[in-house]
C-alpha cells in the first residue's frame, strides 16, 4: 500500500469512500457533505491524500485550516501554525488494520514539511475507537467544544 497526493481522476472512488462512511456511528456526514466540491476545494490546495492498495483507494485523509475550530480557545496560540487533518475515511472492510493510524501519520508529515508548528483537530468525545487509536500518538486533550450538533475532545500535538 502507498500514500500519494490524489489527482482528479481519483474523484469518483474518493467520493464513493466517503459515502461509505455514511450512516457509521459517530460520522457527523451528510449526503451533501463532504461532497464533489469539497474534493475540489482539497484538489486545488494539494491538500487531499489518498492510501491506495493495487490501485483502488482504501483511505483518505485531508489537511486543512478550520477557521472555526482554530477560534477554539483551548489551543496554545504559541504553537501557530497549526494544520488539521480532516476528513480521514477508510474503507469499512479495510478498518482496524492501522490504516487510519498510518494516514494520520502521514499527514503529520506534511504538514511538518509545509511548515506548521502543531496540529489540532476534534474527536468525538464518544467515540472510544478513535480516541483508542489516536491515544498511540500521544496527543494532549487540551479541551471539549460543541460544533456540528456533537461533543467533542480537542486534540493538540507539537509536529516533531
Amino acid at each position: 500500500m502507498q500514500i500519494v497526493m490524489a489527482a482528479k481522476q481519483d474523484k469518483e472512488e474518493i467520493l464513493k469512500l466517503y459515502k461509505a462512511q455514511l450512516g457509521r456511528e459517530f460520522c457527523p456526514w451528510t449526503e451533501d457533505y463532504p461532497g464533489e466540491e469539497t474534493i475540489d476545494f482539497d484538489l486545488s490546495r494539494d491538500a487531499l491524500f489518498v492510501m491506495k492498495a493495487d490501485d483502488r483507494i482504501v483511505a483518505a485523509i485531508s489537511l486543512e485550516e478550520d477557521e472555526d475550530v482554530d477560534r477554539l480557545e483551548c489551543w496554545d496560540k504559541d504553537l501557530s501554525p497549526a494544520g488539521e487533518p480532516a476528513r480521514l475515511a477508510v474503507l469499512p472492510e479495510m478498518q482496524n488494520k492501522g490504516l487510519a493510524r498510518q494516514m494520520l501519520q502521514h499527514g503529520m508529515k506534511i504538514l511538518k514539511e509545509r511548515g506548521f508548528q502543531s496540529i489540532h483537530f476534534l474527536v468525538n468525545k464518544h467515540n472510544k475507537k478513535a480516541i483508542a487509536s489516536y491515544a498511540v500518538f500521544g496527543f494532549a486533550i487540551v479541551g471539549e467544544c460543541h460544533m456540528y450538533e456533537q461533543d467533542f475532545l480537542c486534540y493538540e500535538k507539537i509536529l516533531d
